[in-house]
C-alpha cells in the first residue's frame, strides 16, 4: 500500500520578476514523486533583485545550490539558489522567532509534519 501513495508539494513559481511574486496565482502544484523540492533563485542586477521560483527534482536543486555558492555575494550580479522540501519554502522569508538555547534544540527531535500527514493519510486510506 505504502508504494501507491503519492508525495506532491506545491511551491511558488515564476520567472525574472523584480517582486517577490510569494502571492496566491504564482502557486502549482509540482510534479508527483518527481519535483520533491521547492527552489528559489535571487538575482541581483543592475535594475533590482530579481526572483525565479519553481519546482524541482532533489538532485538538480541540490547541484545548482552548491555550484552557484561561490556566486551568493549579495553584491551587483550576485546569484543565490536556494533549495527545500516544505510545501511553499520558496516563499517569503519567515520572520525570525527566538530560538531556545543550544543544548534543547540539540536535544528535542525535529518531526515533519507534511511527512507525518502523508503517512497518517495512507494508513488511512489502506
Amino acid at each position: 500500500c505504502f508504494a501507491a501513495v503519492a508525495l506532491q508539494i506545491q511551491c511558488y513559481q515564476c520567472e525574472e520578476m523584480t517582486h517577490d511574486c510569494s502571492t496566491p496565482e504564482f502557486i502549482v502544484n509540482c510534479t508527483v514523486n518527481v519535483q520533491d523540492m521547492c527552489q528559489k533563485e535571487v538575482l541581483v542586477k543592475d535594475d533590482g533583485i530579481h526572483y525565479r521560483k519553481s519546482c524541482a527534482s532533489s538532485g538538480a536543486c541540490l547541484i545548482a545550490s552548491s555550484g552557484y555558492q561561490q556566486f551568493c555575494t549579495g553584491k551587483l550580479n550576485s546569484v543565490c539558489i536556494t533549495c527545500c522540501n516544505t510545501p511553499l519554502c520558496n516563499g517569503p522569508r519567515q520572520k525570525k522567532r527566538p530560538q531556545p538555547s543550544a543544548a534543547v534544540t540539540l536535544n528535542r527531535p525535529q518531526v515533519r509534519v507534511f511527512s507525518l500527514h502523508i503517512l497518517l493519510l495512507s494508513f488511512i486510506l489502506c
